[in-house]
């Protein structure tokens, strides 16, 4: 698979770890009263909806950018 990096044009996707849908970076406030039960919903109870997402992507044999 090739991804269109932004910057350093075509790449193949061996020098990327793909680490998941990119709605994980919003974790809760782990300050607040709630917290235990908001990272309980945040962490098993994800809605898995079919069709298109944002994913995270690291080119870790690159430039070490993140792509979204």
């Amino acid at each position: 698979m090739i991804i269109d990096h932004p910057i350093l044009g075509p790449r193949d996707a061996s020098e990327f770890v793909y680490l998941g849908d990119s709605s994980l970076i919003n974790r809760p406030d782990p300050s607040v009263e709630e917290a235990a039960q908001l990272f309980y919903e945040y962490q098993y109870l994800r809605a898995n909806i079919a069709g298109p997402m944002k994913e995270l992507w690291y080119h870790e044999q690159g430039d070490r950018s993140w792509l979204v």
